[in-house]
């Protein structure tokens, strides 16, 4: 399982690159990293291109010895106790469109193993997707949606629903009392059915990808928008930092197994802003933005 989920993450960081480049008329910077206590990856990342002010796509397959601070921050029940080494892998993505109108989008899918990896609980796999718009448009939000409910309907150990819900809640700044974005699907400590049953679903989700996100782009990225509109993008983006600095738990997990901090600071946007007591006009496109931030709705 290991050389799968390493062949597969590689083979979706080369895909998803070949289409940015032929879209962003660009290419990108590739890192080939190592790490310290086992492992390393290879990071790409565009930079200030025609469609993306900053686009990066990770994979990474590290090894080692969790200290007992990563492992009792780990969810689902993992705590310090017993063997600590590990092996993960996984393919993350960070999308930043620099039209408005176009939305931020994520990724990630990793498969995780712990002490003996053979025994019950001692591996699972987690991810995601989700869209994160400056200004809204139903019809986005209801094919991102569509596009990873139909991929659950054909796998028995996925949920839509569950995982729906479970976005909306993991991608929350709480102390906005807001959604980082409209959601999509998010789910983790999955090790129902075996190895396999895991595998072929988040291979599935992670092929799924460029048909949930390039139509979209696709009908935003030459939209007309003024200087005010790229304002809102920007305070947008500052809730994104926020969101990935205090709550993500990648994120916190890279710091605490001394992953390298290019690579994990990657999903932040090349410009942000945070205006103090900032407020949007009534009845405005930024209103009706953070009406569903502040109450998920039904996409499907």
């Amino acid at each position: 399982m290991r050389d799968r989920m390493v062949n597969m993450v590689r083979e979706v960081q080369d895909d998803i690159c070949s289409v940015i480049s032929s879209i962003d008329d660009s290419d990108y910077r590739e890192d080939e990293w190592r790490r310290e206590g086992g492992g390393g990856g290879r990071s790409r990342v565009f930079s200030s291109g025609s469609v993306f002010d900053k686009a990066g796509v990770n994979v990474s397959m590290v090894h080692g010895t969790l200290s007992e601070e990563a492992a009792a921050g780990m969810g689902g029940g993992i705590g310090p106790e017993g063997n600590l080494e590990f092996f993960a892998t996984g393919v993350s993505l960070v999308l930043h469109p620099s039209n408005p109108m176009a939305p931020t989008v994520h990724s990630n899918y990793r498969y995780f193993e712990r002490g003996d990896r053979e025994s019950e609980g001692s591996w699972w796999f987690g991810g995601g997707a989700d869209l994160t718009p400056s200004y809204l448009f139903e019809e986005d939000a209801r094919h991102f949606h569509s596009v990873y409910k139909k991929i659950c309907g054909r796998h028995a150990i996925a949920d839509y629903e569950r995982f729906k819900a479970w976005c909306d809640e993991y991608f929350y700044n709480a102390h906005r009392k807001e959604g980082r974005g409209v959601g999509g699907i998010f789910f983790d400590n999955l090790n129902e059915g075996g190895k396999d049953a895991c595998f072929d679903f988040v291979k599935e989700c992670a092929a799924g990808f460029l048909e949930s996100y390039i139509p979209i782009l696709d009908r935003r990225k030459e939209m007309h928008y003024d200087d005010e509109q790229k304002v809102w993008q920007r305070i947008r983006r500052g809730r994104y930092v926020e969101f990935n600095l205090i709550h993500d738990r990648g994120t916190k997990f890279g710091l605490r197994t001394d992953g390298r901090i290019e690579s994990i600071l990657m999903s932040l946007p090349l410009e942000a802003r945070w205006e103090y007591c900032h407020e949007v006009a009534d009845d405005s496109d930024e209103e009706r933005l953070l009406a569903v931030l502040r109450k998920p709705r039904d996409w499907s």
